[in-house]
């Protein structure tokens, strides 16, 4: 099985600069969620590696995060995919911990977690710290427009010239799984 690592906040639902909260907050971007289920069905181990900031800053409950996290993994599987792992960093950026990303913990806590290894792997997100965060561990960065993404772009990193981009998780998925999907 080939790991795609996908980034949550603007790659599978909407994002916010005020943080997503709640589940009433967390809203899909259409044909995500699809997308999870026919990388899933095409014979891809799916994992979610997602900075949650707002755990550490107080905005929401570990409880809310949980609620977020168990709808996603209910409309994958509603939509007959599967959801291998969710892993967070809870902290604030100024708590120096070697989980946030650009940090490769959680990239490690998956590796870990599935017994694979994140070389070769795609890792899809809107920012460039998502790509930082697999890259350091030999992971394909892929870009999404979605969320942070256009606004990423203008950043001109050079990590970005290597990074293959596309409008949408939808958009990616559909390359992938066209070109033979693995």
């Amino acid at each position: 099985m080939a790991l795609i690592i996908l980034d949550r906040d603007g790659v599978i639902n909407k994002d916010s600069d005020k943080y997503i909260k709640s589940l009433d907050e967390w809203i899909p971007i259409p044909g995500s969620i699809e997308a999870i289920a026919r990388l899933y069905k095409a014979g891809h181990l799916i994992a979610v590696a997602t900075n949650q900031s707002g755990l550490g800053r107080g905005y929401f409950e570990r409880v809310d995060l949980e609620a977020m996290h168990h709808e996603l993994n209910h409309l994958v599987h509603q939509a007959g995919g599967k959801i291998a792992c969710i892993v967070y960093c809870p902290h604030a950026p100024d708590d120096k911990c070697g989980c946030r990303k650009p940090a490769p913990g959680l990239i490690t806590e998956i590796e870990q977690q599935l017994s694979i290894s994140a070389k070769g792997a795609y890792i899809v997100g809107d920012s460039l710290r998502d790509l930082q965060a697999g890259h350091g561990k030999g992971a394909i960065p892929v870009l999404v427009r979605t969320g942070k993404g256009e606004r990423t772009l203008t950043k001109g990193d050079p990590l970005l010239d290597h990074s293959e981009v596309y409008d949408s998780l939808e958009a990616f998925t559909d390359k992938l799984l066209e070109k033979g999907g693995k």
